[in-house]
């Protein structure tokens, strides 16, 4: 089993450094195929993306791909939404978390076929710090409640409504997964929440671990990548993820 997990961590970060995601709307079901139920599979995936989504963002910070000036008050939104949203995921049923999930997948994948291509002359939009901030806390309380970063949300609302080209998008998305994923992660450990599922630290920290090494991967490669190919991909993946979760949801 921890030999399989090493490969599906590697594979999930490299997904996370190419795509700006926390690899939780992918390692999420994934792990369920594999067995686990979808709250243990949301705990897992919570110590991956913050393993993955620091590395990834000191990276990208060192190449001068980041800028974390507006990116702060959305993730610092992020973070105390994290918290309420953790709490959230111990009170709902697993069926109500699976239904929001898929609908999270459905919005993104629309926004991200509806957004025209941004013009090279054309602006990027910006919003006040206070509305980055609430922007931030709605989306870090859904992405802890599905154990997922909540770039899958971010990044659709940049590249369609602030006309970011999908790369740089990426790169701020996998930064705001910084702060959503850590609150999670201190929430959980505080309830006990690790405990209470008898979770095997062995196997967490090898997904952990092998996301860490692949979010370095998954960047190099972002970087050598067209900005409309990589859109292309992104659509790719959000289709993948959308009929993974059909499957499990409906004909399981």
């Amino acid at each position: 089993m921890v030999i399989g997990l090493i490969f599906v961590g590697l594979f999930v970060g490299i997904i996370s450094g190419f795509f700006g995601v926390g690899g939780g709307m992918i390692l999420v079901p994934m792990l369920m195929a594999l067995g686990f139920d979808i709250k243990s599979a949301i705990a897992i995936s919570t110590v991956q993306m913050v393993f993955s989504s620091v590395n990834g963002s000191i990276m990208n910070y060192i190449k001068g791909k980041l800028q974390v000036n507006e990116g702060v008050w959305v993730g610092v939104g992020g973070l105390l939404g994290g918290v309420v949203g953790a709490r959230l995921t111990d009170l709902l049923p697993h069926e109500t978390l699976q239904y929001i999930f898929l609908a999270l997948i459905l919005f993104a994948l629309w926004r991200l076929l509806s957004a025209k291509k941004p013009h090279p002359d054309q602006e990027e939009g910006t919003f006040s710090k206070a509305v980055l901030f609430v922007i931030g806390f709605g989306i870090g309380i859904i992405a802890m409640m599905l154990g997922v970063g909540g770039s899958v949300m971010l990044t659709p609302i940049l590249v369609g409504f602030l006309h970011f080209p999908t790369k740089k998008a990426a790169t701020a998305g996998l930064f705001f997964v910084v702060f959503s994923s850590i609150a999670g992660l201190g929430y959980k450990l505080a309830a006990g929440t690790f405990a209470d599922l008898s979770l095997d630290w062995t196997q967490v920290l090898s997904v952990a671990f092998a996301a860490l090494v692949g979010v370095m991967l998954g960047i190099l490669l972002k970087d050598k990548v067209h900005d409309t190919h990589h859109r292309l991909s992104l659509i790719v993946l959000y289709v993948v993820i959308l009929g993974l979760l059909v499957e499990k949801i409906f004909f399981a």
